[in-house]
């Protein structure tokens, strides 16, 4: 049997990129003395991946 694909199964993917995006500026804030700011960043480009991959999945 096929299963049916719903949007909570293709946000729940597309959720994926918010904390890989923390999890990297993090990774950059050390790498270049300022965590905070690598922190803040990763986030907001978490947020504008998952709004860009689910805008193209409709």
């Amino acid at each position: 049997m096929e299963e049916k694909k719903t949007k909570k199964d293709d946000a729940k993917y597309g959720a994926l990129f918010v904390p890989a995006g923390v999890l990297t500026g993090i990774g950059f804030g050390f790498a270049y003395g300022n965590v905070p700011a690598g922190t803040m960043i990763g986030l907001g480009l978490g947020f504008a991946i998952y709004a860009v991959i689910s805008v193209l999945k409709k």
